[in-house]
């Protein structure tokens, strides 16, 4: 089975991500798609398993085998939690809405340690880009900022909200340049020390509910076992069709 065709047929979920689903699209900012698909379980039992994840077959598409999406989701990747959370849904079946009433099973105090490694993997890059061009990419640095101020948010509340809101204009005047980078710097470590002393006083459970996470899983995977091999389908359709002989 083709990848594209794992997209086309078996997405349980689709959203817009990136600055548009962040509340900071401006005039020309890309439509970024991601989705979550289920491989059939047939796939599973043959020598050449189903790919964990896809590009495509759209321009700025990437999707997830549902599996590989949880397990990232269970160690708190912030691309993955933010996905769960995009207020711009494009697609979900009720598998997908299985997905999304889970959301709460996967923040996990953990999450603090994960934005924590990302956001100082971004921060080393834009001081590489200070010290070899004088200015850092100002689009990335805005995109760092919301992302601590998310962490920071998250760790407080317990709840995790993507959407800028009311911080949308001082992050655009990031973006812009308009904002001296000494002054940016500052707001980083300030929001980064906000989020250590949240993270000891946060609402949210030391790990993840694995367990209800992996009953979940087994669930669909049971469900799609009940179905047709699609692999059954393919060779009969090239069979019949005079593709072998």
């Amino acid at each position: 089975m083709r990848p594209e065709t794992l997209v086309r047929d078996h997405t349980i979920y689709a959203c817009v991500m990136g600055s548009r689903a962040f509340g900071l699209a401006t005039e020309g900012s890309d439509t970024d798609r991601r989705g979550v698909f289920v491989a059939p379980t047939p796939l599973f039992w043959r020598f050449e398993k189903p790919p964990t994840h896809v590009e495509g077959p759209a321009e700025e598409q990437f999707a997830w085998e549902l599996e590989r999406f949880c397990e990232l989701a269970l160690r708190a990747n912030p691309n993955i939690l933010e996905c769960l959370h995009s207020p711009l849904v494009e697609y979900v079946d009720d598998t997908g809405r299985e997905l999304l009433a889970l959301r709460e099973a996967f923040l996990s105090r953990r999450a603090h340690g994960t934005f924590t490694r990302y956001a100082l993997g971004q921060r080393k890059k834009l001081e590489a880009d200070v010290r070899t061009h004088g200015a850092p990419r100002w689009k990335h640095a805005m995109h760092l900022l919301r992302l601590l101020m998310s962490s920071g948010d998250l760790l407080r509340t317990g709840a995790l909200t993507i959407d800028a809101g009311d911080r949308r204009e001082q992050l655009l005047a990031v973006k812009r340049g308009e904002i001296p980078w000494p002054e940016v710097e500052s707001r980083m470590n300030r929001l980064a020390a906000e989020a250590d002393e949240a993270s000891r006083r946060s609402p949210l459970p030391e790990a993840p509910d694995h367990r209800r996470v992996e009953d979940f899983l087994v669930r669909v995977r049971r469900a799609s076992a009940l179905q047709p091999d699609p692999y059954d389908e393919v060779v009969q359709g090239v069979v019949h069709g005079g593709g072998v002989g």
